[in-house]
C-alpha cells in the first residue's frame, strides 16, 4: 500500500493487524506519536488522517492506501516552529512532553474545524461562528490527556495560536 505521510510518499508492506500507529512508529520512523494507553482514551497518539484528527491507535493502516496523514513532525518546516508550537513553547504548554505531539495534532485539528464552522457541545449559538473561549478549547481538546496536568498552559497556547490565524 502507499500512504502519503507529512507530505511524502511510502510505500508499505503490513501486516493487516497493524495499526496506524506502529506503522508510524515502527514501519515509518516516525516516534513523535506515542504509544500512551493504545485503547484511544489518551490522545498520546493523536494525528491527522485527511485533515481530521484520530487516535492513530485505533485505525488499522490498510485502511490508509491513498490517504493522507500529519504526525507532529509534519506541522513545521525543518528549521522553524508552527504559530502553534511556538505559542506551546511560549506558554509552557508541555511538561513531560509525552503529550505534547497528540496535543499539538489535536490542537491543529481542532482549530481547522473551528476555522470550517463545525459546533462543539458547548457552542452557544450553532448558526454563528463558534467563539473560542477557554470552555470551548477545553471542550475540543477533552480527548487529548496530560499526567502533569498543564491545561491551563494548553488552553493558553491554543487560544493564542487561534488569534494568530
Amino acid at each position: 500500500m502507499t500512504v502519503e505521510v507529512n507530505g511524502s510518499a511510502h510505500a508499505v508492506t503490513l501486516d493487516n493487524r497493524t495499526t496506524l500507529l506502529d506503522a508510524l512508529r515502527e514501519h515509518l520512523g516516525l516516534t513523535g506519536a506515542k504509544k500512551g494507553c493504545d485503547h484511544g482514551q489518551c490522545g498520546s497518539c493523536t494525528v491527522l488522517l485527511d485533515g481530521r484528527r484520530v487516535k492513530s491507535c485505533l485505525v488499522l493502516a490498510v485502511t490508509l492506501d491513498g490517504r493522507s496523514v500529519v504526525t507532529v513532525e509534519g506541522l513545521a518546516g525543518p528549521d522553524e516552529l508552527s504559530p502553534l508550537q511556538a505559542a506551546f513553547v511560549a506558554h509552557d504548554a508541555f511538561q513531560c512532553g509525552y503529550c505534547t505531539p497528540g496535543q499539538l495534532c489535536s490542537a491543529r485539528g481542532m482549530l481547522d474545524e473551528v476555522a470550517r464552522g463545525w459546533p462543539s457541545a458547548v457552542t452557544d449559538d450553532l448558526d454563528a461562528p463558534a467563539e473560542l473561549t477557554d470552555a470551548e478549547i477545553r471542550e475540543r481538546m477533552a480527548g487529548n490527556l496530560c499526567r502533569c496536568a498543564a491545561y491551563p498552559h494548553i488552553v493558553a497556547a491554543v487560544r493564542e495560536a487561534a488569534a494568530t490565524r
